[in-house]
């Protein structure tokens, strides 16, 4: 029988880089409970939306579209802010990732879109993967609307994404480095577009697109909407916010924290030749119906992919040496069940936002403790239940 140890957890706490030692680990762990138990915060109480999305003024046809995705009651964050953005006012959306903020911009902006067709919106975004799947949901929102948009991400063919944004789109959603690509071959003019969103802005300056969003936003026509949102705001987010919004209004969602959703343990490897035969005694388990194994590289996630193949699993991997196109269909085929267990690095650690994931597993340990909070968060999410295991050498 695999031992387990229980933990808490605090935002603040790190794990050693590089770890190897158990005893690190575990003392890092340590640590983490007795912050937590010293600072004990009482949940937030439920919380009760003001608006239905049938109150909103938006358009009957959109409403429509809300509706046929069983949308009925907002969550916080669109509460709060789709008044807001209807009104025209600039907003900064603080919210943690899987509480609802895509819907939040995207509703408001169909709409003024759909009432104004020389409304241009672009998205910019930190991952691929997020970029699509805000795509995805902005097409499910403007069925019949007449309303398109173009996909600019990087792993896949420019020279058709060229073509998508001269045909002129109501919205353009990209990664950093594909949109800078589109305006360096002058096929994007930022002037052009009078409303702007930042996603996930947090994650861009974390993984080095800071002097990338500076440079967009000098090239921003002034007369625009802007809406900011992240999970964070540190000094770097704090600088692009000051050269972004005018006179904003700042909704920060305070709830109980999601991971308190998140039955969180840890598993030690009783040899690492063991350690593959430790994970499948535990995906054979009753309930572990969709699973999300993080691992430290694309050689390793790919050959314990291979394995679990071999030993009869249905399972799909994404990382950086794929295609997007390989990428885009593994996701594809774990969202519609056609496969079990999904392999990543930590380039799925944010944005997925995947129904029913049932089980997130570290088979590798992560870097830093916001890597492992940001993984564990892909299960639990939007009140749903979930389980997180960690193993431990």
């Amino acid at each position: 029988m695999s031992k387990r140890f229980y933990f808490q957890k605090n935002n603040n706490s790190r794990f050693p880089r590089n770890t190897r030692s158990n005893a690190e680990v575990l003392k890092a762990i340590l640590a983490v409970q007795l912050v937590e138990k010293s600072n004990k915060i009482e949940s937030e109480t439920v919380y009760n939306p003001q608006y239905r999305f049938d109150d909103f003024p938006v358009s009957d046809l959109l409403k429509k579209n809300i509706n046929d995705k069983n949308y009925l009651t907002p969550l916080p964050i669109q509460d709060k802010c789709i008044p807001e953005i209807l009104n025209g006012r600039d907003v900064i959306g603080i919210a943690n990732t899987g509480m609802g903020k895509t819907a939040a911009f995207l509703i408001p902006l169909i709409d003024k879109v759909f009432k104004d067709k020389t409304q241009k919106v672009i998205i910019i975004t930190p991952t691929r993967e997020l970029a699509a799947q805000i795509d995805d949901e902005l097409s499910s929102f403007t069925k019949g609307m007449n309303i398109y948009s173009a996909l600019c991400i990087g792993g896949v063919n420019i020279n058709r994404q060229k073509n998508d944004v001269r045909r002129n789109p109501n919205f353009v959603i990209g990664t950093p480095g594909r949109i800078k690509d589109l305006i360096r071959g002058r096929v994007l003019f930022l002037s052009q577009f009078n409303n702007v969103v930042l996603d996930e802005a947090d994650r861009m300056v974390d993984i080095g697109f800071i002097d990338d969003i500076k440079y967009f936003i000098s090239l921003l026509s002034p007369c625009r909407q802007s809406l900011f949102f992240s999970a964070t705001v540190s000094g770097k987010v704090q600088e692009i916010i000051r050269g972004f919004v005018r006179n904003p209004v700042t909704i920060s969602v305070v709830q109980k924290d999601s991971r308190d959703n998140i039955d969180q343990s840890l598993i030690k490897v009783e040899s690492h030749g063991r350690k593959t035969d430790q994970l499948q005694k535990l995906l054979t388990q009753e309930g572990f119906n969709k699973v999300l194994i993080f691992g430290r590289t694309k050689h390793g996630v790919q050959k314990l992919t291979n394995e679990l193949v071999k030993r009869g699993f249905k399972a799909g991997v994404i990382h950086g040496n794929k295609r997007q196109s390989q990428r885009q269909r593994v996701l594809d085929q774990f969202k519609k069940n056609e496969i079990d267990i999904l392999l990543a690095t930590d380039i799925a650690s944010r944005g997925l936002d995947i129904e029913g994931i049932s089980h997130v597993i570290n088979y590798d340990i992560p870097a830093t403790f916001e890597d492992y909070i940001h993984r564990i968060g892909r299960t639990g999410r939007v009140n749903n239940k979930g389980s997180a295991i960690t193993f431990v050498e």
